[in-house]
């Protein structure tokens, strides 16, 4: 019997690791023309369509008979399973998961109360604690203890998108150009909040450097890099601005993608950071 990882398609993973989940599809809806995230729209795609259509997209969680479909092949199989979703307050997924898992003694499902990269770091752990012999029960209890200790902070490069999904002013967005404003922002209590404001790159990439080191990173755990749009450009720079906190402690930085739900309010450009609090 083994234990497989089942992941909705806003968890932000490697390629590699990616391979070992089960990843099940949010819709993406573009005006009238609907997606499957990750399915008939790759990421590429979607920042595509993002920077060409006026209006932001909207997603749509997956939906029990989706999750259900999926849990009965896993059961099928003789296998177990621990579900990891979006955060709660910011999708309906992780209720359609546990309306489906009602039925299923064999499948666990977690709330990350994260997102992307944050939630992908806490899908690396599961990941890795299945492959140390832990039983479901374990990885289950070691994931959600270690679910309050992510720390996902994000450096926008934008404010385009912020204003379009109403969350600042036509006149702030304005202002905030003009100066080269650059916003932070963090995932807090599963919700995506302001941390900060810095003007110009530079400015901003040290701003992120600081939030960082004042939360400390416990280098142990999974950490995960992210980059929004089609370049990674913005990402590679910021690692060379910190390469003080990397530098002999991590082997090798993996970065990332991000997909559909960070890259909607965020815009290309931004760059992400997610770790276990120290």
């Amino acid at each position: 019997m083994a234990i497989r990882v089942i992941v909705d398609s806003t968890v932000d993973l490697g390629r590699e690791v990616i391979e070992e989940c089960i990843v099940i599809p949010l819709t993406v809806c573009f005006g009238d023309k609907e997606y499957k995230d990750g399915i008939d729209l790759s990421k590429d795609a979607f920042y595509t369509l993002l920077a060409e259509e006026k209006e932001l997209p909207r997603t749509s969680q997956a939906t029990p008979a989706v999750f259900a479909q999926t849990f009965e092949a896993v059961t099928n199989q003789g296998d177990e399973a621990i579900v990891l979703t979006v955060s709660a307050k910011l999708s309906g997924t992780y209720q359609s998961a546990c309306i489906a898992a009602a039925d299923y003694d064999n499948i666990r499902v977690v709330d990350t109360r994260n997102v992307a990269i944050g939630s992908g770091i806490l899908a690396k752990l599961a990941i890795e604690r299945i492959q140390d012999g832990k039983s479901l029960d374990e990885v289950v209890e070691i994931v959600e203890a270690n679910r309050n200790k992510v720390n996902l902070i994000a450096l926008l490069d934008t404010l385009t998108y912020l204003q379009k999904g109403g969350r600042i002013s036509k006149t702030a967005a304005l202002a905030g150009t003009v100066l080269n404003v650059k916003p932070v922002v963090c995932i807090k209590d599963g919700e995506i909040e302001l941390l900060g404001k810095a003007r110009g790159s530079k400015k901003a990439n040290n701003f992120l450097n600081d939030e960082v080191s004042k939360s400390g990173v416990d280098y142990t755990m999974p950490i995960l890099l992210g980059y929004s749009g089609h370049s990674d450009a913005m990402l590679q720079t910021y690692i060379e601005d910190s390469r003080s906190l990397w530098a002999d402690r991590v082997a090798q930085l993996e970065c990332v993608q991000i997909g559909t739900v960070v890259g909607t309010h965020a815009g290309p450009g931004a760059v992400a950071v997610a770790y276990f609090g120290g």
